[in-house]
């Protein structure tokens, strides 16, 4: 059932989204130099390895720096790239990771490898669904990037302390997930 609901919504919502993607698409070329997208391997669904599509926000390269992103004054994010972060559209492309089928819309959010690294036996149970566009824990952290922007070691704030908590949070998802739940989150994430 979960998989026939993300069919349905990426597809239609690619759809639907066609004209905002073209529009994305020329303000980012028109920003800066560098593709449209950004592809990145993160891990998904049984510890396996994808590619995670998003518009591309920073300037090309920018993941040599560091693989998180501090704050509103991180200057490898582009002019545009500030307003799409803002508003999450980065993340709209995602939605062919879920018609491909390594997504779902609603589910813990992909980490990369060297994070992942870092989970112990419990905190790898996340990756036994598929990952998501949205959940509770990037709700509830939904401006991460400004805590970050404001430690003098925001990595290590994020291993510490952030990393954990999203993954207690989304290892309580698990327990209780349902369309019912995954319907919630999608309105909570919108508004």
């Amino acid at each position: 059932m979960k998989r026939l609901f993300d069919l349905f919504f990426s597809f239609f919502g690619l759809l639907f989204l066609i004209p905002l993607f073209i529009i994305i698409s020329l303000l980012i070329i028109l920003d800066s130099k560098g593709g449209i997208f950004f592809l990145q391997i993160r891990v998904g669904k049984n510890n396996k390895d994808f590619k995670i599509l998003k518009f591309r926000t920073m300037k090309t390269n920018s993941e040599k720096k560091g693989l998180l992103t501090v704050g509103a004054k991180d200057n490898r994010i582009t002019k545009i790239g500030y307003f799409l972060r803002k508003y999450k559209l980065d993340e709209l492309p995602q939605l062919i990771n879920v018609l491909i089928g390594d997504m779902s819309i609603v589910g813990p959010r992909p980490e990369v490898r060297k994070y992942v690294n870092l989970y112990n036996e419990k905190q790898m149970k996340v990756l036994n669904v598929r990952s998501g566009i949205t959940d509770y824990a990037s709700i509830k952290y939904a401006n991460e990037n400004e805590i970050l922007g404001k430690e003098k070691n925001p990595e290590k704030k994020y291993i510490n302390e952030i990393m954990p908590e999203k993954l207690e949070i989304n290892l309580k998802y698990i327990k209780e997930m349902s369309l019912t739940t995954d319907i919630k989150i999608i309105i909570k994430t919108i508004f």
